[in-house]
């Protein structure tokens, strides 16, 4: 299950509670981040071992521009990124985020 998450405090927790999570910068009104969410869902549902999360760019910019600033990772929506100890290890975006992208990443980096 994809979980929203809106805050840079809610994000700050994840950061703490969770050792490897999934997170994606979603934008609500393009159809190339409505695809990528797609394939995000598609992914989740099937790798229910680890978490997932979401942000809509349009109700979470704060958000999405700390994490921008603090991992040093460029903005782009749509975007997904993997985290692991509290760093970004891996992302993607736009057109590159697919069920077999999301399926290496998490692979090549266990």
């Amino acid at each position: 299950m994809i979980k929203k998450v809106d805050t840079t405090e809610q994000f700050n927790e994840l950061l703490e509670k969770e050792s490897e999570f999934f997170f994606l910068k979603h934008s609500l009104t393009c159809p190339i981040s409505q695809a990528a969410y797609q394939e995000y869902e598609k992914f989740t549902a099937e790798h229910q071992d680890i978490p997932a999360y979401y942000l809509a760019v349009q109700n979470s910019r704060p958000l999405s521009e700390y994490i921008a600033d603090t991992f040093q990772i460029k903005h782009e929506s749509p975007q997904a990124i993997l985290f692991s100890k509290g760093r970004a290890i891996w992302n993607a975006s736009h057109w590159n985020i697919t069920y077999r992208s999301l399926t290496n990443a998490l692979l090549e980096n266990k």
